[in-house]
């Protein structure tokens, strides 16, 4: 260290001048991945489509043919053109692999379907509490307006009300007329 630098540690303007190794403000520059990066929705649709071929009886038909090609070409073709002799043990290894693959494959399948679900329960279950909750306002409304209907006069009411009321002016009617009838 030159006496400089000396001077500058000591009073601190050192810190001052000398630039951050990270800066907050930024973003942090992308790392080389050892990894190579993927999507995992498209990867979870391609893992859907497989497990739904999987799931097929095409799958078994043509699963059964190529095993059945494979014993008949190992048992049956000449010897030099035979690569899997009696035990099938590259036929074993294929199955196993092709079962490896696919076991995990379904279940990410299953599991995204799961999810899915899980989705579709909850906006079901919030459907059904704001029909809960319409229905009981409704109710509500129907309830209140039958109580007020018990006090507003209905036609029926307001027809035997008139004529009781033409019945009665038409006894006054006859009363007033037998009266001035004896007055004469």
């Amino acid at each position: 260290m030159t006496g400089e630098d000396r001077s500058r540690a000591s009073n601190g303007s050192t810190a001052l001048t000398r630039t951050p190794r990270y800066r907050l403000d930024q973003p942090k520059a992308p790392r080389r991945r050892l990894l190579p990066e993927y999507d995992p929705e498209a990867f979870g649709r391609f893992s859907e489509r497989i497990a739904r071929f999987l799931g097929t009886g095409r799958f078994i038909v043509w699963m059964t043919l190529i095993i059945i090609v494979w014993v008949a070409w190992n048992i049956f073709a000449p010897e030099h053109l035979r690569f899997d002799e009696y035990p099938f043990i590259f036929l074993t290894l294929m199955l196993s692999l092709q079962a490896s693959y696919a076991a995990p494959l379904i279940l990410l399948a299953q599991n995204r379907q799961d999810d899915r679900d899980r989705v579709t329960h909850e906006q079901d279950r919030k459907q059904n509490e704001r029909s809960i909750a319409d229905t009981e306002y409704l109710t509500r409304e129907i309830a209140a307006l039958r109580m007020g209907l018990g006090e507003v006069a209905t036609r029926d009411w307001i027809r035997s009300e008139l004529e009781d009321l033409v019945k009665d002016l038409d006894d006054r009617r006859a009363l007033l007329s037998a009266e001035s009838d004896e007055d004469r």
